[in-house]
């Protein structure tokens, strides 16, 4: 009555659909998980350079220069379904035509819960500059330091360790020597 290759796709069916059931339930109860990470963010200078837009460009526009040091314990975000953390420093300020900016400086991927451990004393990782051309006049800048945990299956989750206590103003622009 029933062909070989129609029990076999009705067997394959069932178990396929036991398996989505399966990772549904998985991801569904990483959403009861709940993590406090600490940490704390500390802004040591900003220093700001007259630079190029682009290498062959002859835009000039200011580069901001941001020295941090960041400490924070990350072990809390590690459960059985964490992948890897994605952790990032991220400025926010609102430029002279009033357009409101959030830029990653600084990022680093965490897969242990051995490195989960963070103590950096650095400057921006990548380019920070004001497509107006220049930071004067431009308000000071909120710093944040936010993760983003990468499950093996489910949801992605983002969330917020530190932020600087007051913004952070921008310096008049430094002629390079």
């Amino acid at each position: 009555m029933h062909s070989v290759f129609s029990r076999i796709n009705n067997v394959s069916a069932l178990l396929s659909s036991c398996m989505m059931a399966l990772l549904a339930a998985i991801a569904l109860s990483t959403l009861a998980f709940n993590a406090d990470p600490k940490g704390d963010l500390a802004i040591a200078s900003i220093k700001v350079y007259p630079g190029t837009a682009r290498r062959y460009a002859r835009t000039k526009q200011d580069l901001a220069f941001v020295d941090f040091n960041i400490t924070a314990d990350l072990t809390p975000l590690f459960n059985w379904n964490t992948k890897q953390l994605f952790l990032y420093l991220e400025a926010e300020y609102i430029n002279t035509q009033g357009v409101k900016n959030d830029v990653v400086i600084w990022d680093r991927i965490v897969r242990r819960k051995e490195d989960a451990s963070i103590n950096v004393a650095g400057k921006n990782k990548y380019n920070f500059r004001e497509h107006s051309a220049s930071f004067k006049n431009v308000p000071p800048a909120n710093y944040s330091l936010k993760y983003n945990v990468m499950p093996y299956v489910g949801y992605l989750t983002y969330g917020e360790i530190a932020k600087t206590a007051e913004p952070v103003a921008f310096p008049p622009s430094q002629p390079r020597v």
